[in-house]
């Protein structure tokens, strides 16, 4: 008798082709400690990338609280108005 016969039941072993190319063979036991991995992973929470610590201005808003696209139209015109402004006092122009 072989070692696989004598055992109650032989662990099945599986072929997984990454995308790399790569072709990995993965037990049973493998593919569930993967699992129960990637549970403990899910309940942990997510962490938006928007409210990070090194991120300064960008905030993700709620649906409805989004910024109006007037007030950047207007804040191109303002600081239009003021670059023009300031170089109507540079001496030399026309």
């Amino acid at each position: 008798m072989s070692t696989n016969e004598q055992s109650e039941q032989p662990s099945r072993v599986q072929q997984i082709t990454t995308k790399t190319g790569r072709i990995l063979r993965v037990t049973d036991e493998q593919i569930a400690a993967a699992l129960a991995q990637q549970t403990v992973v899910a309940t942990q929470p997510k962490v938006d990338p928007a409210r990070r610590a090194d991120v300064l201005f960008r905030v993700r808003r709620d649906e409805g609280h989004e910024l109006s696209s007037w007030w950047m139209i207007g804040a191109f015109v303002v600081t239009s108005g003021v670059v023009i402004a300031l170089l109507s006092w540079v001496p030399g122009g026309a």
